[in-house]
């Protein structure tokens, strides 16, 4: 064996114990007639001495060339270290070393392995097998180990069963563009990249499988972000016989169990609100409710006087940041530019300080009485020593536009705090969203959707004011996982493919398998696929899902590591049969 212990379990009980270690040098200290090396595996960090009078002078020479990741094995006894380092698991112990073994020498890294690197990003990426060497790589991807075990651990105890589905599928033009992977034993044809198993698990049901699960890739060619990849894993999960409430039950269950598991946090409450509720109140439909600033519509208390700005306006509003009336009008120009930004879209801002005495200070006094902006204060729930921000123009941009605002006015005050997790679920979504460039309605979720039964009657004469039968789960201001009840019965399945505008030719073509099994007696199902990634690094603290993805994709969507995608050559292309024109 190359290693009698891993670096980081051996403690004082172990002194005097000969052991065997090996692992990669974190850094080495030449004193001269002493020689430090901090040994590093996956456990930890333990420190090795080499000392002129006590260790063979052979030994004592190899150590002497030893540099950054060389790996190494070393046998040796188990000593109490006599500066101690309470900041390590191993700090009252070093190993006297008797025996080297140079296992393989390395080059100098291109940046330093340590959990405060001076490797920029591209850097990283392009050597990720040494970045995840660092502390903070590799913890998280053991985090997201232990987050998978948990789900599957949770999900299989209620009898769920988790099944593979293909790779390897049709496709179907609704949702992003596919990745898409020629045949070459059916030339001319096409695999598509699953999006998601959406209708594998409804056969799966059909099959009365009852209740599944999967963490499954899947992939999207889709513009990317700080977190978005092209390949995502979901934990994908569909169950039988059920309604909305059954499945919202299990899988709040499932996310109490994650938090309490995994950072010790008991959830008190976990809040339902509906779409329409989330946007007028949030401006989103995945609201941070780890804190307030809730809108307030001030049209009424707006409009009356001369102010054009607010007169022309389909939608006065505002919220009230709490203790930023002591901004500068410096501080209060940044903000302005900031939602004036091409990505805000913003035209300006009207600003009122809610000052310590009661009065209050605005960029509109001009127009507005102390008695108005009171009535302004008192609909935004703004207090002494707060500020009222205001936006105003078309009423879905304007309430995008502040809630921007709002998560940017909450990161710059603390108030999203990554150890304080506030999950809730948002219903009632509109099941159609009409599209003015295509003149047709498309599936705000996905076509498989079921509508909410009392809005049934409202198919054929409203389809726009129709709700759907579905669900999303937000955690600290990110959509986690969403699902719906779905369509288990052909008729009704038809119609929606016809809203959708899909021709019955063309609904046979796309989905004819799936019309096909529901003749023979589908159940009533449902379910919800988690977003895995996104998850984990919620959990852990963090924005962005890249360190918790092992060898993740830059926002070209490039592997730079691996250099994908690459060109192929000639003969694929034409054992392919394709030719390319770059045109």
């Amino acid at each position: 064996m190359y290693r009698s212990h891993t670096n980081g379990e051996l403690n004082a009980a172990h002194i005097n114990k000969d052991v065997t270690l090996a692992g990669w040098v974190q850094k080495s200290r030449d004193k001269g007639f002493m020689i430090w090396v901090d040994l590093r595996d996956r456990y930890g960090i333990t420190q090795l001495i080499f000392d002129e009078q006590r260790t063979d002078k052979a030994v004592f020479e190899k150590a002497k060339s030893l540099g950054r990741e060389f790996v190494i094995q070393v046998k040796g006894t188990v000593i109490e270290r006599e500066s101690k380092n309470a900041n390590m698991a191993t700090g009252d112990i070093e190993i006297l070393v008797s025996e080297l073994t140079i296992l393989n020498a390395a080059i100098l890294p291109p940046f330093t392995i340590e959990d405060d690197t001076d490797g920029g990003e591209e850097t990283r990426m392009k050597y990720r097998y040494l970045d995840i060497r660092r502390s903070p790589v590799r913890n998280a991807l053991v985090f997201r180990h232990k987050v998978t075990m948990e789900v599957r651990n949770f999900l299989s105890k209620l009898d769920f069963c988790e099944v593979e589905t293909p790779y390897l599928i049709k496709s179907t033009p609704e949702g992003a563009r596919d990745f898409v992977v020629p045949s070459r034993m059916n030339p001319g044809q096409f695999y598509a990249l699953p999006q998601s198993p959406q209708t594998f698990k409804q056969l799966l049901m059909v099959g009365g499988m009852d209740k599944y699960f999967q963490i499954v890739k899947c992939f999207r060619d889709e513009d990317l972000r700080a977190d978005r990849q092209p390949e995502f894993t979901q934990i994908d999960c569909e169950m039988a016989f059920v309604e909305q409430e059954d499945i919202l039950n299990v899988f709040e269950a499932l996310t109490r169990h994650l938090l309490k598991e995994l950072k010790g946090v008991d959830i008190a409450e976990f809040p339902r609100m509906t779409y329409d509720y989330a946007m007028k109140t949030y401006g989103n439909d995945k609201p941070d409710i780890r804190f307030d600033m809730k809108f307030g519509e001030l049209n009424p208390v707006s409009q009356h006087k001369d102010f054009g700005v607010f007169n022309s306006a389909e939608l006065v509003v505002g919220i009230a940041a709490p203790g930023c009336a002591s901004y500068t009008r410096k501080e209060i120009d940044a903000l302005i530019d900031w939602v004036k930004r091409p990505q805000v879209g913003a035209s300006g801002m009207v600003y009122v300080k809610c000052e310590e005495d009661g009065s209050f200070k605005s960029s509109v006094d001009k127009f507005y009485d102390q008695e108005d902006l009171k009535k302004w204060a008192e609909i935004t729930n703004a207090k002494k020593g707060d500020m009222i921000f205001v936006l105003s123009g078309p009423g879905n941009k304007t309430r995008a536009q502040l809630s921007a605002l709002r998560m940017e006015l909450a990161t710059r005050l603390g108030l999203r705090n990554p150890e304080v997790f506030a999950p809730l679920w948002v219903v009632d979504f509109p099941l159609l969203e009409w599209d003015e460039e295509s003149g047709r309605y498309h599936a705000m979720h996905h076509p498989f959707t079921s509508p909410k039964p009392e809005d049934m009657a409202l198919i054929e004469t409203e389809p726009g004011k129709v709700r759907a039968n579905a669900y999303d789960m937000v955690l600290n201001g990110n959509e986690i996982g969403g699902g719906s009840i779905r369509i288990h019965d052909k008729g009704l399945q038809s119609r929606m493919f016809s809203l959708l505008g899909f021709s019955p030719e063309q609904a046979e073509e796309q989905f004819g398998f799936l019309m096909n099994a529901f003749q023979f007696g589908a159940p009533p199902h449902g379910g919800l696929a988690f977003g895995l990634d996104r998850l984990v690094a919620i959990l852990g603290g963090q924005e962005t899902i890249r360190d918790f993805i092992a060898f993740p994709k830059n926002n070209s969507g490039r592997d730079v590591m691996i250099d994908a995608p690459s060109t192929i050559d000639a003969a694929q292309l034409n054992e392919l049969c394709i030719r390319l024109d770059l045109k």
